[in-house]
């Protein structure tokens, strides 16, 4: 079924997607700011700060793969309403959680459900919509998508100085009682007639198994005890278990023979070093402001803007300079520029201005990540076949995910940052020095990475569809649109 993008059916599929990826897209970053008024009313050390971030972070980058492979087979429309019901209802778990334990267990719960919906809203719009409107009814879904992403942290903020942090949970529960039944009335129903039904399940959960091992281990090294060695060391052996099972079965996840392209391997290298930067970034500077700088939760949300309007105004443009000069220019000086822009941050202490000392670093962060975001995603996709671009954005965004979630588990250990460090403003205004210097080690060797082993992609590959872009934590995730005979409709 085609549905123009005009007809009242076609802004009822954009309006419900653009819900439903919003719903995800929110929580992966108004949470951070959440995290000083989270610990203090559940009375959690910054390790149940970090898991807070991390429980959903792991869930939904090690399930995001086989969550596209289950829309694709049992219907994208019954896994996308699924997903949504699922995030909806973990949310509201989250905002009632007594304790940390349990808000950790809903998080987890959360990623669950984002793994369902976040590549199902993406594959509703390439299916519903006629050919001539798929790719303006895609740049809309990724340019209103944007617009949630910047207005989170601002939303957050207001709620968590005025209702609590608990609503920032809580509000996902009104949007998906407004998304569902959307779907299931406007929203036809497509599925993927060659897919044989065979998932690997297997290596989802030794993928996500050894994420959660290796982070557990990062989180709790301070303690240097046994069960953290003996941890540390079964992380490892799942992620070689991971490997076998990919590299062994007929149909993997992750087909670890894409990594036999030499530009594909290089960009997700460059993609682990940026995307851990701003992962830890991420976590600390809300810390930073509220918790050193004495700024409000809303005062630090709406501080951290600048970053996600620059690129929703100018990845576009940065997508159309990538193909006009090749990768390799961009890939290596934005990351150089996000480095800067971390070190600025040096200069965000106790009553910090935002005018001279949090906006220019903040600008400066922005631009790198313009520089290189569209242009990354670009390289991914066109480093492999057309008919692996798609698998190859899922891999590149998995990795993303998982480098921020690996960033956030280690970089407190890394900064010296103690269990109650954000307890106290001079504690963790000291280790925040130390990790941003961290941070932008990494991006260098990011740049270098790019310098050396990026070339441009062959003129006929696969370009993205998703030409604006405001997501700070992760690329855009591309997948091909399915053939029309594949289709089942109802």
């Amino acid at each position: 079924m085609s549905v123009r993008l005009a007809s009242p059916q076609g802004k009822w599929i954009l309006l419900t997607t653009v819900l439903g990826s919003s719903m995800a897209m929110l929580d992966s970053t108004v949470v951070n700011v959440a995290l000083p008024r989270i610990g203090r009313d559940l009375d959690a050390d910054l390790a149940a700060l970090q898991w807070t971030v991390n429980a959903y972070m792991l869930t939904l980058a090690g399930l995001i793969l086989l969550g596209g492979s289950l829309g694709d087979h049992y219907g994208r429309r019954k896994v996308f309403v699924i997903g949504v019901v699922w995030f909806a209802a973990a949310s509201l778990l989250c905002g009632l959680a007594p304790n940390a334990e349990v808000l950790i267990a809903a998080r987890a719960l959360q990623g669950m459900g984002g793994a369902l919906l976040t590549p199902g809203s993406l594959a509703l719009i390439q299916t519903s919509f006629h050919p001539d409107d798929r790719g303006r009814a895609v740049g809309l879904w990724s340019g209103f998508g944007g617009i949630g992403a910047a207005v989170g942290p601002f939303v957050g903020g207001w709620l968590v100085d005025g209702p609590g942090w608990r609503w920032v949970f809580l509000l996902n529960v009104p949007l998906a009682l407004v998304c569902v039944p959307i779907a299931l009335r406007h929203v036809p129903e497509s599925a993927d007639g060659k897919s044989h039904g065979r998932f690997d399940v297997l290596g989802a959960v030794l993928g996500a198994l050894a994420l959660a091992l290796v982070t557990y281990a990062l989180i709790e090294a301070q303690e240097g005890s046994v069960v953290v060695a003996v941890t540390a060391v079964a992380g490892v052996a799942a992620g070689i278990a991971f490997g076998y099972v990919e590299k062994r079965r007929p149909d993997p996840m992750m087909p670890l023979d894409i990594f036999r392209s030499r530009q594909f391997t290089a960009v997700n290298l460059v993609t682990l070093c940026v995307y851990a930067a701003f992962g830890g970034f991420f976590f600390l500077a809300a810390l930073q402001l509220q918790v050193v700088s004495g700024y409000s939760a809303l005062a630090a949300g709406t501080a951290l803007l600048p970053t996600t309007v620059l690129m929703l105004l100018f990845s576009a443009r940065s997508g159309q300079l990538g193909e006009l000069i090749g990768p390799r220019i961009p890939l290596t000086a934005g990351p150089l520029l996000c480095a800067a822009g971390m070190l600025l941050m040096l200069r965000v202490g106790p009553d910090a201005s935002y005018l001279t000392d949090v906006l220019p670093a903040l600008l400066v962060l922005g631009l790198g990540m313009v520089t290189l975001v569209a242009p990354l995603t670009a390289t991914v996709m066109g480093s492999v076949d057309a008919a692996r671009a798609g698998v190859a954005s899922g891999i590149n965004n998995a990795a993303a995910r998982a480098a921020g979630l690996l960033a956030v588990a280690a970089l407190p250990l890394l900064a010296g940052m103690g269990p109650e460090a954000y307890r106290s403003a001079d504690a963790f205004n000291a280790a925040f020095r130390r990790a941003m210097p961290l941070c932008a080690v990494v991006l260098v060797a990011g740049a270098v990475l790019a310098f050396a082993f990026v070339r441009r992609p062959a003129p006929d590959c696969k370009r993205p569809e998703c030409r604006t872009h405001g997501h700070v934590v992760s690329p855009p995730l591309e997948r091909p649109p399915q053939p029309e005979p594949g289709s089942i409709a109802s």
